[in-house]
């Protein structure tokens, strides 16, 4: 979605003084929040907080993130004079914190928990609950990001560090570009892996048509992961993965590449259950009834501390609200009763 300007005033907006720029937009294609981005020299967080605080309007109508305008459409954009430092709505929510020092923080992330504000969730976030705690944050994550160095997607669980301080979110962002910092997933998949361990090296962009979604194409950010057999079942595998680099939903996506998405993956699923042959599809439908969300989960993590140094290594056992299914995918009930499923199967044993 093109768009060229129109006119720029001083006109107030909300919370006080703006400056009012208006674009007529030529052709359609693109979604709101990636227009103004574009057109503005915004990030994608910034110009979504712009549409959220209602200050992105055609028609004399505010509008929302998605909106896909028709041509010769006049967008008007009322953008804060001097606006003052951007401040977090505390939010509280049940966190378990794995290590924790004052330069750092490791946490276990539990499912449902987006990391940092965006569109349709800027105030119930990681960031916001670490507000409401009164953590320390580093400004270097940037606008809507402080402190956050890497991420994981909003219902994987697992392992997530946060910097508190600018030299720990510098050092560790080095240290993640350098491959230094190596994370490691535990994923139950469809179907076998056909050799392992087996490097999947594939470029990632965003889907053409779905632009929620990412996909395998050329031209695409290159990306690496490293997938290995910890233990096979009768329809699916469980997989020792590990990230050579760190794209949008890369694990999921690579995965459903090779032919073997995760269980439970509701948008990256190629078939899921219906992948299996009729006769064994019933107990397929069973285990995907057990999974309520992706069966993915940040099991390991380890580095260099950014300051002393020290190694540091931490591992998260396989949650409590994806035993049953992985208890059903192994035809195990004692997975149900075992405290550290992960453990009993050999997770950790492998290191690869």
């Amino acid at each position: 979605m093109a768009g060229r300007p129109r006119a720029a005033t001083g006109e107030g907006g909300a919370g006080g003084r703006a400056l009012t720029v208006a674009f007529c937009v030529v052709v359609q294609s693109e979604r709101l929040d990636k227009f103004l981005a574009d057109q503005l020299a915004l990030s994608r967080t910034q110009a979504g907080r712009l549409i959220a605080d209602k200050r992105v309007t055609a028609r004399g109508k505010a509008l929302r993130a998605s909106a896909v305008l028709e041509p010769r459409t006049e967008v008007t954009v009322a953008l804060p004079d001097d606006a003052p430092p951007r401040s977090y709505t505390p939010h509280h929510a049940d966190l378990r914190f794995v290590f924790e020092d004052e330069h750092l923080a490791v946490l276990d992330k539990p499912a449902g928990l987006v990391v940092h504000p965006g569109p349709g969730h800027w105030n119930d976030t990681l960031v916001n609950v670490l507000t409401e705690r009164g953590t320390d944050l580093a400004a270097q994550g940037g606008e809507g990001r402080p402190g956050i160095v890497h991420r994981l997607d909003r219902d994987t669980s697992g392992l997530l560090v946060v910097a508190k301080t600018d030299l720990a979110h510098r050092r560790l962002a080095g240290a993640i570009e350098r491959r230094a910092v190596k994370r490691v997933y535990a994923a139950l998949v469809w179907g076998h892996l056909r050799k392992s361990p087996v490097d999947i090296d594939a470029p990632i962009a965003r889907h053409p048509k779905e632009r929620k979604r990412m996909t395998v194409a050329g031209g695409g950010r290159h990306a690496v992961t490293h997938a290995a057999l910890v233990a096979q079942f009768a329809h699916s595998d469980l997989l020792r993965v590990r990230l050579g680099t760190g794209r949008t939903h890369q694990i999921r996506v690579h995965l459903a590449h090779i032919g073997c998405p995760i269980v439970g993956d509701r948008e990256y699923a190629f078939g899921g259950s219906r992948r299996v042959t009729p006769s064994s599809r019933n107990e397929a439908e069973r285990l995907e009834r057990l999974a309520p969300r992706q069966l993915l989960h940040a099991a390991a993590l380890s580095f260099l501390h950014p300051v002393s140094g020290e190694p540091v290594s931490l591992t998260s056992e396989w949650p409590a609200d994806l035993r049953p299914a992985l208890a059903e995918a192994a035809g195990d009930a004692n997975l149900l009763a075992e405290r550290n499923p992960l453990q009993y199967l050999g997770f950790f044993a492998s290191d690869d």
